[in-house]
């Protein structure tokens, strides 16, 4: 330590100081906000916020901090400042957490409601480990003598190479959305299903590959996505999006990835799809390069260059066809090398919901895509119509697959996707009434991506049951089983993402 205050001084400072300012990198941005904060006898600073919140995420991702805490005197002299710098870590211990978040309470009155009321399992604790503190007072400064320093070298902690790795894994996961690549699986799953039950072919080498060109063009779709609604401004303007369901990743306005690390790895994704397409046309067939182009294209051009389809109101139709009539049409065709009309009837379930999902995400994004002119189809009808059209496609499912088995194109087995109606009534009637709050309308926002997984695997499942018989109830058994983990996984997921805000607003009345 140096200077001409001791370690006491500084501390006792600190734990008076009210609010500290909170500087975080955001790539080439440095962001700043005031937080209560809570102090040990060691320097060490902890910081409750909101789980999920962007100051988390920033901390964590990238761990280096710069703390300032100013005083202000009697007069100007008599004004210090106190600046820390060190590294952002999770509090994990769960003594230690409830210790630091007691403390936190005792400034914050928001820890101190949701402590109170039992929800402090919403927030998360990050503890700043001091490297240096700096204390200046300004009457010193003025007569050049050098501020106060205490370094803190058992603090310092070298960050390797493979922890670097891991964070940028961490950002490109989250750039591409990955719990949202059911899109692309369930059309794929259908596809090779109905085959399997037509025509008794399976192909595990086809349908992987034909699987990873189709989550890639997902991929590569959401990757250009974020790139070019943060180059129009649409994402720096957006105040109402909900996490996970809109606004896209963020990674971008996080500073986890740069724009153009952005657009190189969708263009990359783009190919890797583009060349495994060009070796199925090869081996199984040349519609492979029409379905692909369809796709490529579609994704590619979805928010940018010249088609810009979601600026034309023709996004959702794109999705809608490309990741469910198209890819289960894709799928049937690796697998069989010919062309039925029972994948493309079995896909429009599919191929509504994956747009119902779309649509439904684009209300909270509603006037930020309007201000940047991006005219959803949510743009051109507004909330309330939109709510109605919301309603109607979601209920078309239903009526797709009921026409589907009347008409004996999809076998009965197929009204396993009726399981499904009373989730989409919920999601339907809370559309209905909270169209116009964002927060408010998260359950619909959930239900919808559910339904959509839900039906599409129950679809297969259905095919397969009319494949397998009763002979094959067993394997049926063990495949719903599966699949409906798979939904009960996804649906935790979103769940977890939506208590973040409702639990939240509860909290705080």
């Amino acid at each position: 330590m140096s200077g001409q205050h001791d370690r006491a001084e500084v501390l006792s400072l600190l734990e008076n100081v009210e609010v500290i300012a909170v500087a975080t990198s955001a790539g080439e941005n440095i962001r700043v906000r005031m937080m209560h904060h809570a102090i040990d006898e060691e320097f060490n600073i902890y910081l409750a916020t909101l789980k999920g919140d962007p100051k988390t995420v920033q901390m964590t991702h990238q761990p280096s901090i710069s703390l300032l805490a100013h005083q202000p005197g009697a007069d100007i002299n008599e004004s210090t400042e106190i600046e820390i710098t060190g590294k952002a870590l999770f509090v994990r211990n769960q003594k230690e957490r409830e210790r630091a978040l007691e403390m936190a309470a005792r400034r914050s009155p928001v820890v101190k409601h949701l402590v109170e009321a039992g929800n402090s399992g919403i927030l998360d604790c990050i503890k700043v480990v001091p490297n240096i503190i700096k204390f200046r007072v300004f009457q010193e400064i003025v007569q050049g003598i050098p501020p106060t320093v205490i370094e803190l070298p058992q603090n310092r902690q070298v960050v390797s190479d493979w922890h670097l790795v891991k964070t940028k894994m961490r950002s490109w996961v989250m750039a591409l959305r990955a719990p949202f690549l059911t899109a692309s699986i369930v059309p794929i799953l259908l596809g090779t299903a109905i085959a399997w039950s037509i025509t008794s072919t399976f192909y595990w080498g086809f349908f992987l590959l034909t699987l990873f060109a189709g989550l890639l063009i997902q991929m590569g779709t959401n990757v250009i996505n974020d790139y070019s609604d943060h180059k129009s401004g649409n994402d720096e303007v957006n105040q109402e999006f909900v996490r996970p369901f809109s606004g896209g990743s963020r990674v971008i306005q996080l500073g986890f990835l740069t724009p153009i690390e952005m657009l190189l790895g969708g263009l990359f994704f783009f190919l890797l799809s583009a060349l495994i397409g060009f070796y199925l046309a090869w081996a199984r067939g040349p519609l492979i390069l029409g379905l692909g182009a369809i796709g490529l294209i579609s994704g590619m051009f979805y928010t940018v260059g010249p088609f810009n389809w979601a600026k034309r109101g023709l996004g959702e139709i794109l999705v809608g066809l490309n990741f469910g009539v198209l890819m289960t049409l894709g799928a049937y065709y690796v697998q069989t090398q010919s062309l039925s009309w029972v994948p493309v009837i079995a896909a429009i379930p599919v191929s509504l919901l994956i747009a119902a999902v779309l649509y439904i995400n684009e209300f909270p994004d509603y006037i930020a895509d309007k201000k940047v002119g991006k005219n959803t189809l949510v743009v051109r009808l507004g909330r309330e119509k939109a709510a109605i059209l919301y309603a109607l496609i979601m209920m078309g499912v239903y009526l797709a697959l009921g026409v589907g088995v009347a008409v004996g194109i999809l076998p009965m087995a197929a009204l396993l996707g009726l399981i499904t109606l009373p989730l989409t009534i919920r999601a339907i009637m809370h559309a209905r009434k909270y169209h116009a709050h964002s927060f408010d309308l998260v359950p619909a926002n959930a239900l919808t991506v559910t339904t959509h997984l839900a039906t599409g695997l129950l679809l297969t499942l259905g095919f397969i049951w009319a494949t397998l018989g009763v002979q094959g109830i067993a394997y049926v058994v063990i495949l719903g089983v599966v699949f409906m983990g798979f939904v009960v996984f996804m649906y935790r997921y979103v769940e977890k993402q939506r208590n973040v805000f409702l639990n939240l607003k509860q909290a705080v009345r």
